[in-house]
């Protein structure tokens, strides 16, 4: 068994154990140790879609391009009347390392676009797949996210802030002023602000991602971050849900449940092989590792002796399953329809946004993951084509959220690829 060397003896010791226990647990993961390979930068080319061309779903699916004109959609959620709502938020490099954002600037420095802050209304008024109405909804928001619907009051998470405005069924503009339930943490990397309810909406989660990689720029930054955070519909009650998650992004509830899943975006430069991200259930209360150890209680090499926690470490929970190293898997919905082939049901689909920290690409697709028994199993390709030259590491675009609408269908936003693509199924005969 490997133990790294240059780990202190109980960091060590606590490796070992951990490698002990992935080797006898089907949910854990034999992990190689830090730094096996060397980190690198491979930052995507988005050269867009072209020429009518789509991604590319399993056979007896429909892949079309819902809207027109979006600038980096997101994340989508459905009104209860059937209208999309898009957040279209561009805000170029957020959250990489400074040597990222010098390079990057330097290579789209004549493509960079103004920053965008808004919620699209799309609504398809005879079900035909076209939005007939597309509107600016929100505006003036500090980079908006997540949205969800509790009591007539749309809630939207914006990076900074939780902002609760009146709705009226219909309309397609809210000129209504808002009223900020609650503050958050905005600085540094991870700027994605998802929010959902209950079932009884009686409770909101917030999910706040780390304001650094691993720690670096100190502990006392991430105060009220890498978190699930729970209040009530006023911003009242104000709990720590789940911590040690480095940035859950999607949040979604387990049909026939009340489990609470997330899908986690983990952390860099640590080589190719580390550090997979994940999808899991999250328990009230829970610690999760970031920023101490991963994936249970492996630990983090760059963690400082002072600074280090093992008391959590030794509490770190084994996430569900494994995604893929820097695949940067978004976002998570289940999908609880009837339309699509039953071994879809009940299952959960994941946005992998794609890498920028590993030499061969990995991600840039929507990947589909069934359950047994409760229990996520082994995922599978669901939408691909993301993916042009590997070698050149040349995309389409970049897909992020994924929406189960009313009708069955899959919303899934491409914010690289400046498009919505619905994924509907045709039975073929």
């Amino acid at each position: 068994m490997k133990v790294n060397p240059t780990l202190p003896f109980f960091a060590a010791a606590f490796l070992t154990l951990e490698s002990m226990a992935q080797t006898s647990s089907p949910t854990a993961t034999s992990l190689p140790l830090p730094y096996e390979t060397k980190s690198v930068m491979n930052l995507s080319k988005v050269v867009g879609w072209e020429n009518n061309s789509t991604p590319l779903a399993p056979k007896g699916f429909k892949v079309t391009k819902f809207g027109n004109n979006l600038k980096s959609p997101r994340w989508t959620y459905q009104l209860p009347n059937g209208d999309i709502l898009v957040a279209e938020v561009k805000k170029e490099f957020k959250g990489l390392t400074k040597a990222v954002v010098a390079v990057a600037g330097k290579l789209k420095a004549d493509s960079r676009e103004e920053n965008m802050n808004r919620i699209t209304l799309l609504r398809d008024k005879d079900h035909d797949g076209n939005a007939e109405v597309q509107e600016v909804f929100l505006e003036g928001l500090n980079m908006p996210f997540g949205m969800v619907m509790v009591h007539k009051h749309l809630y939207v998470a914006c990076t900074d802030a939780v902002w609760k405005f009146p709705y009226k069924e219909g309309e397609t503009h809210i000129n209504a002023p808002g009223e900020k339930i609650l503050d958050l943490p905005a600085d540094g990397r991870h700027w994605t602000r998802n929010i959902i309810a209950n079932k009884e909406g009686t409770k909101l989660y917030v999910s706040v991602g780390s304001a650094s990689n691993a720690g670096e720029d100190g502990i006392d930054k991430e105060v009220r971050r890498a978190c699930i955070i729970e209040i009530n519909p006023d911003g009242s009650g104000e709990q720590l849900y789940a911590s040690g998650l480095r940035n859950p992004v999607g949040m979604a509830w387990q049909p026939g449940t009340n489990m609470l899943w997330t899908a986690v975006n983990e952390r860099d430069e640590l080589g190719d092989n580390l550090v997979p991200d994940y999808m899991t259930s999250v328990r009230r209360g829970g610690f999760y590792g970031w920023p101490y150890s991963y994936y249970g209680k492996n630990i983090d090499p760059r963690i400082k002796d002072k600074d280090q926690r093992l008391d959590l470490v030794d509490k770190a929970i084994v996430p569900d399953l494994a995604l893929g190293n820097h695949t940067a898997s978004l976002g998570l919905s289940f999908y609880d329809k009837s339309v699509f082939p039953a071994k879809y049901r009940n299952g959960a689909f994941i946005g992998q946004h794609g890498s920028w920290n590993s030499s061969n690409p990995t991600g840039y697709k929507v990947v589909f993951v069934p359950f047994k028994d409760g229990k996520p199993q082994p995922y599978e390709d669901f939408l691909t084509g993301f993916m042009i030259n590997p070698e050149k590491n040349e995309v389409h675009g970049r897909p992020v959220g994924v929406t189960v609408l009313n009708d069955g269908a899959l919303l899934v936003a491409d914010d690289a690829g400046d498009s919505l693509w619905m994924v509907s199924y045709e039975n073929p005969k």
